[in-house]
Formats: structure tokens, C-alpha cells, sequence
């Protein structure tokens, strides 16, 4: 089976060690390792891809457990066959309903073949939807949307989360929660087309430069890189000469950035797509019967 072990913590030597010769020794295969050290702030981050037999992974849980408790490291093994049939999302959102609306209704109508098992707002504006969906509903934000980005983790954990999903989320993750969900476990909503239209405004932008098209991206999360390189799926629509910014921003938010997402997540939750040393690749559909 496939296992990801991300660890992060303070720097020190010898970190990697442990976890490098505990897989090698259950006759696991690594098929990735990447390690990060940020000088600046004295944090050590690590992603391990390993094959390892089925029977194997329980008593990897608890070795892991036990290096996390002697290197100070905080130390997660996850693998997308566990729950397969049914991952657990975490949908987070901040002001606008639709995103989050139309991936709780593909879940619920059986398009994404997943669990909504948590949503998590830095606002409370989207805390209606959880509750008509009969979603646990957790406010992570402050009086002033500042979000207590250890309370989104430990919820993480504690929910049992395979995939997070930032459904127009509109605060930006820190490396170390990036690193903690590595591997192509946190999807994100960008209302623009990446590389072209990056940042807070790319409806603006893109009108400003006279476009006619107009889009949407779904990409990986990838910590310490430009994020939109690794994109999933990407859905555009076109208006015609002169149409009102306000018009275009509307069709994108009601229409078209609901799709873009929805189809995003069914293509990870199905396990289509993978990311493999920060690119997208093609995996393989899985029949689920």
C-alpha cells in the first residue's frame, strides 16, 4: 500500500534518520522523500512516499508515535487506501456559500464518493450550510478572521481528515500546516486562471487586460513553492465584448468556480490524479465497484 509520512519540527540533527531506516527495515519502498530545513526559523520538514505491505501499516502508526515522542517532531502516516472507498473531507470556507454548497451536494447526491465529515470557517458565514447538511460546523477565526491555524490542525486530526478542501477559503496556510498535509492532501479553489491571474483580484485583472475568458482552478497546496503549478483541473467561460465586470464576477462565483471545484475533488477522491514531487500525475482510475 501507499503511505505518506510527513513529520515537522524543530530543526535538529539526525531527524530523518529514524523514520528513513524504520521503513527500510518493514521492506518498504521509497518512492519519494523530499526534506526542507528553513534556516531562518529553525523548522525541519520532511515528506516520505513509501509502498509498504498491507500488514505492516498499523505497527508503523505506533513506531511513528514512538519517534515523534523522542525527536520532538510531530509526525503523521496516511494512506489514501485506508478509506478509499469513502475519504473524509474537511471543507473550509470564509465568506461565499457556493464553492462549499455545490461540493455538499455532489457528496450527498453521490458524484464525490467521500465523507464531508468537518467544515471550518475563519467567518461564521458558511456555518448555515454545515448545519443543513448535517455537517460538524467548528469557528477557527477570530472577532477579526484571523484564524488559530494549531485549533484547524488538531481538528484535522481529530476528525480523522484525508483530504482538505479550501473552499474559497480566504486565509493563507502556514508552511508548517502545508508540510503536516503534504503530498497532495489539501485542494484549493483559485478564482482565476493560474499561471495568468494569481493573487486576490484575478476577475479584475483579467478584465483589466481585456479578456474574454474567463476561469477557474482547482490545485494541490504545495508548501514552499508558487501554489497553481500543480493544478487538478481548471474550467473557463467566455463572455462577450463589453459585459460589466460585476456580470462577469457573478457568473464566475455562481457558476463557474462551483464546478471548477466539484470537479477538482471528484478527480482526487476517485484518484485520477496524484502529486508526485510537486507534479500532477495521472494515476489510474480506481474501480470501486
Amino acid at each position: 500500500m501507499q503511505v505518506n509520512i510527513t513529520a515537522v519540527g524543530p530543526d535538529n540533527r539526525g531527524l530523518a534518520d529514524p523514520i528513513v531506516h524504520y521503513v527500510t527495515g518493514q521492506g518498504a519502498n521509497i518512492a519519494e522523500i523530499q526534506m526542507y530545513d528553513h534556516d531562518e526559523e529553525r523548522v525541519f520538514a520532511m515528506l516520505l512516499r513509501v509502498e509498504l505491505p498491507d500488514d505492516r501499516f498499523a505497527d508503523l502508526g505506533v513506531a511513528m508515535k514512538d519517534i515523534a515522542r523522542r525527536t520532538g517532531l510531530s509526525i503523521r502516516a496516511w494512506s489514501p487506501e485506508v478509506r478509499a472507498a469513502r475519504p473524509r473531507l474537511a471543507i473550509c470556507a470564509t465568506y461565499r456559500h457556493e464553492p462549499a454548497l455545490a461540493l455538499l451536494r455532489a457528496v450527498r447526491d453521490g458524484r464525490i464518493k467521500a465523507e464531508a465529515a468537518l467544515m471550518l470557517g475563519n467567518r461564521p458565514n458558511c456555518r448555515s450550510l454545515a448545519e443543513q447538511f448535517s455537517v460538524d460546523w467548528h469557528m477557527i477565526g477570530d472577532s477579526s478572521g484571523v484564524a488559530d491555524d494549531q485549533r484547524m490542525v488538531a481538528l484535522l486530526d481529530e476528525y480523522s481528515i484525508d483530504y482538505v478542501v479550501l473552499a474559497r477559503y480566504m486565509r493563507l496556510l502556514p508552511p508548517a500546516t502545508c508540510w503536516e498535509y503534504a503530498g497532495g492532501r489539501i485542494i484549493n479553489l483559485h478564482h482565476g486562471l493560474l499561471p495568468s491571474f494569481p493573487g486576490l483580484r484575478p476577475y479584475h485583472e483579467a478584465h483589466a487586460s481585456r479578456m474574454l475568458t474567463y476561469g477557474a482552478t482547482c490545485h494541490f497546496i504545495v508548501p514552499d513553492l508558487d501554489a497553481g503549478n500543480q493544478i487538478i483541473y481548471q474550467s473557463t467561460f467566455t463572455v462577450p465584448p463589453g459585459m460589466p465586470l460585476a456580470d462577469i464576477i457573478r457568473l464566475g462565483q455562481e457558476d463557474n468556480e462551483p464546478h471548477c471545484l466539484v470537479e477538482g475533488v471528484r478527480r482526487v477522491v476517485d484518484r485520477e490524479v496524484r502529486l508526485h514531487f510537486h507534479r500532477v500525475v495521472a494515476s489510474g482510475r480506481v474501480d470501486r465497484g
